[in-house]
């Protein structure tokens, strides 16, 4: 039962369902969110409690269908970048969702002042994590419907979740068939505007819209009441970003004014289309790190073991979907456990393999790692440290699957076989 306490002043429940509230941590018009402790999973979780008593009848059905929907997902989506939902329950009325708690997030609602806006290569990293979080959601039959700032958390690690599928579509369920509502109308797509079918283009212009605002500080879309703003949404061209922030690469505005095409064929296809471009805008702010042009790295490729079965071509191809960079004697150059989808080859210098706090090998001009987080998305096993001087090639796996079938067979064979040779080695 949703257990109250006796006394009048304090309006917390002691108990929801089998969780012993903590506190209160947040409201909003569907409910109240709740802290508690799962003792069974030694977890904090988040309980949010669906409010229908203080609603009209037409109200409270849809809220009603908005908790069948997330309740529908427990378990179903299990990404970094995704909160995830633990439980669901109804008790005496009562309906309520258990999700993970993190602790002093904070959504992107806070980032869309012009005088608050984050660091143009955080935009690109939170947008780069939120693509791939609804490729995704959208491969396994969910379509989210409510991309906004409010629905993306932020955390005191600059991770992110996106959060409250509460009006998702999900494939073959008519539990998430929510009449009357669309989403919030500033991120909507012109065809939910229209009313018309949408797929998962439509949260993709939405997260274009979201990453128009984070990049600016305005909505690409601000009519004065709420027929302006839809009529603009299907007719209007936003203004320019440059002209807002003209400090923004011409790559990330082009790439928010695909998210945001008007018609859905001519927006990206999927997520991983998006976080490509995305990795290829953090790849022209990152520019500079490598004083060689691309005909030189292209020579020094050439020359390194991990190359020699290689085509030119191939090489090429490799060469667009990663970044060079230098490192100085001493520093570190990935950090065990930590978690990113690329692959790394030393093109010069010399690095050391620690492992809790140990040294358990050395790497040189040609050896390469990496390959357990490019290949299972797992956490580093081990921190690398420059020992000399070195210059690092980063390939981003992203844009590898950009390439062509032959170069990733190629690729692949290769960092497989290293891997091989490293766990047989004796050390």
């Amino acid at each position: 039962m949703v257990q109250r306490p006796a006394t009048r002043e304090q309006r917390t429940p002691e108990k929801v369902g089998k969780y012993v509230i903590v506190k209160e941590v947040g409201r909003g018009s569907t409910g109240v969110v709740y802290l508690s402790h799962d003792p069974y999973y030694r977890r904090d979780v988040a309980i949010k409690v669906y409010n229908l008593e203080s609603q009209d009848e037409d109200r409270a059905r849809v809220t009603r269908k908005m908790f069948l929907s997330e309740a529908h997902m427990v378990g179903m989506l299990q990404h970094p970048n995704i909160l995830p939902i633990f439980d669901a329950g109804e008790e005496d009325g009562h309906y309520y969702i258990v999700t993970e708690h993190v602790h002093g997030a904070r959504t992107l609602s806070a980032y869309c002042k012009p005088d608050n806006l984050l660091p143009i290569d955080d935009v690109v990293e939170i947008m780069y994590k939120c693509a791939k979080a609804l490729h995704y959601a959208h491969s396994r039959g969910v379509i989210h419907r409510d991309i906004k700032p409010s629905n993306i958390m932020l955390t005191q690690a600059n991770d992110v979740r996106i959060i409250d599928f509460g009006i998702a579509l999900v494939a073959d369920s008519d539990i998430s068939r929510i009449e009357g509502i669309a989403g919030s109308p500033s991120y909507m797509s012109p065809e939910q505007v229209q009313s018309l079918d949408i797929t998962n283009r439509s949260d993709l212009y939405s997260l274009g819209a979201v990453m128009y605002e984070l990049l600016t500080g305005f909505r690409p879309f601000r009519g004065g009441n709420l027929s302006k703003l839809l009529h603009q949404i299907v007719y209007a061209t936003a203004q320019p970003i440059h002209s807002l922030r003209p400090q923004i690469p011409e790559l990330l505005e082009d790439a928010v004014a695909k998210a945001l095409q008007k018609e859905p064929a001519k927006r990206y296809r999927n997520g991983l289309e998006l976080a490509a471009d995305l990795t290829r805008v953090h790849q022209t702010l990152r520019e500079g790190s490598s004083k060689l042009d691309r005909q030189e790295q292209f020579s020094i490729l050439r020359t390194l073991k991990f190359f020699h079965d290689f085509s030119q071509s191939e090489i090429l191809e490799v060469l667009r979907a990663s970044t060079w960079q230098d490192y100085e004697q001493g520093e570190e150059i990935v950090k065990e456990g930590e978690m990113d989808d690329r692959f790394y080859i030393i093109v010069s210098g010399n690095a050391a393999v620690v492992r809790a706090s140990k040294g358990v090998g050395e790497l040189e001009a040609g050896d390469c790692f990496g390959e357990t987080s490019y290949v299972r998305g797992a956490k580093r096993l081990a921190t690398i440290k420059a020992l000399s001087n070195v210059t690092l090639m980063k390939v981003s796996s992203t844009l590898l699957e950009q390439s062509s079938a032959a170069c990733q067979l190629r690729f692949n064979k290769v960092f497989l076989r290293s891997l091989i040779s490293r766990l047989q080695s004796p050390g």
